[in-house]
């Protein structure tokens, strides 16, 4: 239920208005005539009613009167606010109406002025009860203002910074102030330190942190002490960070045994970084997102492990480095999958069909630019797969044929998404829903390229009429009088003018008609598609 940050600016500057509700003498009759039947609720019964409305009707509904303006005002635990410098004159305002805030969202916009570290030290000092707090885009704000941040919010559980500049410094100080502090979000934090500088440690969180994230960071590694020093990490997510990551990921393994759901996503990681994962034994969610240095030993060494394992994430980036064999490894290893996730991974019905025989409890499945995965492979699915609720499949060679072994397999699926897999049609969508009434049926084909007929003859070429026109036009631009040099000869970018306009032109619009060879064969296919 939270308050976006105009609403709240409005609320600030026009208190007397929010404070002095509408006479009844002003009101509609139909409005005040009657009994005030919601005089007889509690005002707790009030609360959950409010609860229950968007932020624009509560702030409406908090016009209505005094009691409804007071008790809207104690049942906000949620605010959004706009964290320009302008908030610093109406926080005391804000704050005085919404004096039970435990939720906290302060966001700026990227080229404004931000809230500095007085608006935020009293906004903290207002807020003693706050638990969740969100920064972005808040560069006016340093260490001092998040050290008073850490004093005055001591029960602080979940941090998010994002676009922030206070660096290394005012993480550490809210770690070292908060001793419950369970997650911590860090994004696109400025000034944190070089390779060879302080380290971020756990501080007194190191026993509270459960989850850690952090996203597009220059040198994340200067958590290393904050991530290896939380023995009861559970959430670990590193997101688009530069550097090598494997021996944090070693390190990690030995003390945060506990571990149950790993992120890896555009990171420079190789198999030594995975067989520090395979450490964690209690591993249950692993995603790795464009890691191209992860082959199918790491694959096979974290399965080999953690057998308890339930979804799976792989974006190979077509790199080709894993498929059948470290999919039959998690296909041997880890019964208990319920969720596979494959992106530019190119499987076969010989590891697809282990994982479908072995992995009974497979739910949903997902496959995105693989070129092995055609009907062959759909039939095995459809024939293996009993427990499959959901089936997502994206740019895969698999045609009507496939979506007919769909109608008679997979008995418990309850949604089948096919989208840009050229031999699927609408008609196959079409008889698959009428086999299967049940069944949510989503399809999106590829949309034929239509060439017009025009300027094209029989062949795939030009028509003589448009090359005599696209000539005449090359003529005219080599005709313009360019500058010359001081000699009175045509300056070299003159000539190269000249002999870029006509090979632009022509090169392109023979690979528009086609040439007669290759490409005009390939416009045709794409039409009768």
């Amino acid at each position: 239920m939270g308050q976006s940050g105009s609403t709240a600016s409005r609320t600030a500057s026009s208190s007397s208005t929010v404070r002095k509700p509408t006479s009844p003498a002003t009101m509609d009759p139909a409005f005040t005539d009657g009994p005030d039947h919601s005089s007889d609720l509690p005002d707790e019964c009030l609360a959950l009613v409010f609860q229950l409305l968007s932020s624009g009707d509560r702030n409406r509904c908090s016009l209505v009167c005094r009691r409804w303006l007071s008790v809207d005002a104690q049942s906000r635990h949620r605010l959004s606010l706009d964290a320009r410098a302008a908030l610093a004159a109406a926080a005391p305002a804000i704050f005085a109406r919404f004096d039970s805030v435990t939720k906290l969202a302060l966001k700026c916009a990227r080229r404004a002025d931000s809230i500095g570290d007085e608006a935020l030290a009293l906004i903290s000092s207002r807020c003693p009860n706050l638990i969740r707090l969100k920064l972005r885009a808040c560069r006016e704000v340093t260490e001092a203002g998040m050290a008073a941040l850490a004093r005055n919010c001591s029960g602080l559980k979940k941090l998010s910074c994002g676009s922030c500049t206070f660096g290394a410094k005012g993480i550490d100080t809210v770690l070292r102030g908060c001793p419950l502090l369970e997650e911590i979000s860090i994004k696109r934090l400025r000034g944190l330190p070089d390779a060879s500088g302080e380290q971020i440690g756990p501080g007194v969180a190191v026993n509270s942190l459960r989850s850690v994230c952090l996203k597009e960071l220059h040198n994340g590694q200067c958590f290393g002490p904050l991530i290896a020093g939380a023995p009861n990490l559970k959430t670990l997510k590193l997101l688009h960070c530069s550097g090598d990551w494997d021996r944090l990921l070693e390190e990690m393994a030995k003390k945060a045994t506990g571990i149950v759901e790993i992120h890896l996503e555009k990171l420079q990681v190789t198999d030594r970084g995975l067989y520090g994962v395979s450490a964690c034994l209690d591993l249950e969610t692993l995603h790795l997102v464009k890691t191209p240095e992860c082959t199918d030993i790491g694959l096979a060494a974290v399965a080999e492990k953690c057998r308890l394992l339930r979804k799976i994430h792989i974006d190979g980036w077509r790199t080709n480095r894993i498929g059948d064999e470290g999919l039959m490894a998690v296909a041997r290893r880890c019964p208990n999958l319920q969720e596979l996730v494959l992106i530019g991974v190119n499987p076969t019905s010989l590891s697809l069909g282990m994982i479908a025989g072995n992995c009974k409890n497979l739910e949903r499945l997902a496959l995105c630019g693989s070129e092995t995965f055609g009907d062959a492979e759909m039939s095995c699915i459809a024939a293996k797969c009993g427990a499959l609720k959901k089936l997502c499949i994206k740019g895969c060679p698999v045609s009507d044929q496939g979506m007919e072994a769909i109608a008679e397999g997979c008995p418990n699926l309850v949604k089948i998404k096919v989208k840009k897999c050229r031999g699927v049609t609408l008609e196959g969508a079409d008889w698959l829903r009428a086999c299967r009434e049940t069944l949510a049926v989503n399809v999106e084909v590829v949309a034929p390229v239509k060439i017009e007929d025009g300027s094209m003859s029989d062949d795939g070429m030009m028509e003589s009429g448009m090359r005599d026109q696209i000539a005449g036009l090359v003529e005219q631009i080599a005709a313009v009088d360019l500058p010359s040099s001081n000699d009175g000869r045509p300056s070299h970018w003159k000539n190269r003018a000249m002999f870029m306009s006509r090979r632009n032109f022509f090169t392109a619009f023979r690979r528009w008609g086609g040439g007669g060879g290759a490409g005009g064969g390939s416009s045709r296919n794409l039409h009768h598609m």
